[in-house]
């Protein structure tokens, strides 16, 4: 599966957030706030989204609707994997190490994580 650019990411988590066939107006309704991007340019990038095989294109009336054929939690994980094996030397501790000692881990995310890990270790060993 490719690595899609931030731009193209940024078209994919609008599609699969809204989970349904979804046309280029409601795409750009939703963008980031204060971010614009022309219809051609959304255009551009569902096309490319398109061709790599990300989305497929359908007629609606007069209008195109936009399909996920990937699933987002497919993309997130082997993204997941990629940066963990790219940055981390594959090593989850390194990158946990790396959040927590610049500060971006809270008490929260800790505890978030340990009930995550404990979970797991149930389902490994069960």
């Amino acid at each position: 599966m490719k690595r899609l650019p931030d731009s193209e990411l940024e078209i994919m988590m609008i599609v699969w957030d809204l989970n349904k066939p979804v046309t280029r107006f409601e795409i750009e309704e939703r963008m980031e706030k204060g971010r614009t991007l022309s219809p051609t340019t959304i255009l551009s990038f569902l096309s490319r989204l398109q061709e790599k095989g990300f989305l497929e294109v359908r007629k609606s009336g007069k209008n195109n609707v936009y399909l996920a054929l990937v699933e987002k939690e497919d993309y997130m994980q082997v993204e997941s994997r990629n940066i963990l094996k790219r940055l981390y030397q594959n090593s989850a501790k390194n990158f946990l190490a790396a959040l927590y000692d610049g500060d971006s881990i809270s008490g929260e995310d800790l505890k978030e994580l340990e009930d995550y890990i404990s979970m797991k270790r149930k389902e490994h060993e069960g």
